[in-house]
This record gives structure tokens, C-alpha cells and sequence, in this order.
């Protein structure tokens, strides 16, 4: 048996370190130590239960999708060997499984059955040790091992400057001017990923103090703390990190011409917000401008990236992690604090060899 941290679905405030059994030997998989889990605004919304989804016939969650692990044995075959770093990938295709899962496109799926490491259907990674197929994983650069964690919300933006660009070829587009709405952990790597292209890139959070304004200026981006209209800023790409309404209308309406907005944030509902509909398609339709959503992210994303990490300059990366927590200390990890950026459970451990391989 090992130590997992997990909820029961359904049940708010359920959060609790339990035992569950091993990863059972299986000489088809690689067994992979876990090493860190970072949190994030879905798992506290799954301990919340507002949403969260037990695999079948088990009544609890092993929670943690951001994740990274070292192999401990692994197929002869795999492509990958004992010691190498490894992130899990979360989503994982549905069974049937639909075009865009068959496609590899499983961030697009068609019917919903898709299954999802932490939060849909299967356990996650915040437990000692883990099993999975070497296509369900990604290989990072050893260089990556105190700041991998970040690479599945490194995906997530990934994939939204994949379809920015994608979209920006549907005619000419030059962006020079990009803005990131939210200093959060998403929104720092979206304007990492801008820094990486070439772009003058201004980030937007209402926070003054702390460590977010010196990491995006250090990032050589430029921070705001006003709010996008005030700034006068009508950049060429947007990409909207927050999920709150206001600050999601502001995106819509202050931009170039031609602009394409990439909205990740996820909204609460429940309240209403007047909106002249009439004239934001108006200036949608007569500028030119794109506005799409964006999750979740599949293989081709995780891959770049773990590029755009190994390009980062370490330091810089190691300042998003504000807190490392032990596993045992769980509930101090969600107890947010004031100079908290990206929150990391340690899970390290000593592994004994894996029995399932030579």
C-alpha cells in the first residue's frame, strides 16, 4: 500500500491522505516515482465538489494533475529508461473513441467520454507511485527536475499560441503587441511563451506588491496594474487568463484591428452582466477580430511545452513556485497566501526497484 491524497466526489470538503494499493506489475507499462503535484484552481474547485469524477467502481479520487515523476522501470521498448524525468499526460481519449480522439486531438473531443488523470475518471498523480503507458507520458530535459511540474500549465498555453498563430495565417498578420490578462501561474508562462516569439508583451493583474510585478518585469515584459482600457494598449494578440467578466469584456473590446483573443479563463455563472451585444459584434464583425476558447491540450502541446521550458532561464522558472509543501502537510498547501504564485505538494520518496522489468 502507498500514501495518496484524495477526495470522495460529490462530498465538499472531503480532502483526506488515505491508503491505496500499489500500481499492480505490469510489464506493458512504465512505473513512474512521483516526485511533485501542483495545485491549481481545479482541484480546489473539486474539493469543493463542484465537479470531480471517482474511476469506476472505486468511491474516492486521487487527486493531481499537474505532475511530474522519475521512472523507476520501464519496457525495453518504451523509450525511456530507470532515472529519466516524466510528466503524465491528463487527458486521456475516450473509449469509443471519437474522430478527434482517433486523430490524437483528444483536447477537442467530440462526445465529452474522455477520461482525465486528478478529476474525470482516473485517479491522479498525488500518490507515491504510478503506472501508465510510455505514450501517456512525456520525457523532460534532466535540467527540468525542480521546476518540470510546470509543464502541464505550460500546455495549456501551448496549445492557445498554437491556434493564435494558426489563426493569424488565415490572411496577413503581424503582431507585434500581446496582452496577458492574470499574473497567475497560466498567465506568466502565456507571456513566457510571448517572450519566446519576439513579442512586446504587457501582462495585467491588479496586484501592486509581491512577486508577480519583478517576475514579469524580469521576464522583460512590461506589468500593469490599471486596467486594460485605462492603459490605452490595443494589442494585435490577447490572451485572457482570468475568467472574470469584467476583465473578459475589456479583452473583447480593446484591441487592434484584426486581433485574435484566446479566452482560458473559466467564468462562474450566476451573475449578470449587461453587455450591449449589438455593439460588440458590431466591432467584432467591422475589425476583423477572432475570439476563441481554449483547453485542456494534447500530446503535440505537452511536447512543446517541454521545449519552451528547457529554453527558459531556470532562475526565472523557480520563482513561479512560491511554496513547497510535504504531502503530510496537505491542508497548509491550500491555505493560500499572500506571496503564493504556484503551490507544489512534495511527494518525493525512496523507490525500491520495479519488480515488473529486468
Amino acid at each position: 500500500m502507498m500514501r495518496a491524497l484524495a477526495v470522495t466526489p460529490g462530498e465538499k470538503d472531503s480532502l483526506h491522505l488515505r491508503d491505496v494499493p500499489d500500481p499492480a506489475p505490469d510489464g506493458r507499462q512504465v512505473l513512474v516515482e512521483a516526485l511533485a503535484v501542483g495545485l491549481c484552481g481545479t482541484d480546489s474547485e473539486i474539493i469543493a465538489a463542484e465537479y470531480g469524477e471517482a474511476p469506476s467502481g472505486q468511491d474516492y479520487l486521487v487527486l493531481g494533475h499537474e505532475n511530474l515523476g522519475r521512472v523507476v522501470g520501464a519496457p525495453a521498448d518504451s523509450g525511456l529508461a530507470k532515472g529519466d524525468l516524466v510528466v503524465g499526460i491528463v487527458r486521456r481519449p475516450d473509449p469509443e473513441p471519437c474522430k478527434a480522439c482517433v486523430a490524437g486531438e483528444w483536447d477537442m473531443c467530440l462526445n465529452g467520454k474522455y477520461t482525465e488523470h486528478g478529476i474525470k475518471g482516473l485517479d491522479g498523480f498525488a500518490r507515491e507511485q504510478w503506472r501508465a503507458d510510455p505514450q501517456a507520458m512525456v520525457k523532460l530535459d534532466p535540467g527540468l527536475e525542480d521546476v518540470g511540474v510546470l509543464l502541464e500549465p505550460t500546455t495549456i498555453v501551448a496549445k492557445a499560441w498554437e491556434q493564435i498563430n494558426r489563426i493569424g495565417q488565415r490572411a496577413f498578420f503581424d503582431p507585434h503587441v500581446a496582452v496577458v490578462t492574470g499574473a497567475g501561474p497560466v498567465g506568466l508562462l502565456a507571456a513566457l511563451l510571448g517572450v519566446q516569439q519576439g513579442l512586446d508583451v504587457h501582462v495585467f493583474d491588479i496586484v501592486t506588491d509581491g512577486p508577480k510585478p519583478d517576475i514579469v518585469r524580469d521576464l522583460g515584459a512590461t506589468y500593469h496594474s490599471e486596467s486594460l482600457p485605462e492603459s490605452g494598449l490595443r494589442p494585435n494578440i490577447l490572451i485572457e487568463c482570468t475568467g472574470v467578466t469584467p476583465v473578459v469584456l475589456d479583452a473583447l473590446r480593446c484591441r487592434a484591428q484584426d486581433a485574435i483573443t484566446c479566452l482560458t479563463g473559466v467564468s462562474g455563472t450566476g451573475k449578470q452582466t449587461p453587455v450591449d451585444v449589438g455593439a460588440l459584434n458590431r466591432e467584432e464583425v467591422l475589425m476583423n477580430g477572432v475570439v476563441f476558447g481554449s483547453v485542456n491540450a494534447n500530446r503535440r502541446h505537452y511536447d512543446a511545452g517541454a521545449q519552451a521550458l528547457a529554453k527558459a532561464d531556470r532562475d526565472w522558472l523557480r520563482r513561479l513556485i512560491s511554496r513547497r509543501v510535504p504531502l503530510a502537510d496537505f491542508a497548509e498547501a491550500f491555505k493560500r497566501q499572500p506571496e503564493d504564485v504556484k503551490v507544489v505538494l512534495d511527494l518525493t520518496r525512496n523507490t525500491q526497484e520495479d519488480p515488473g522489468h529486468d
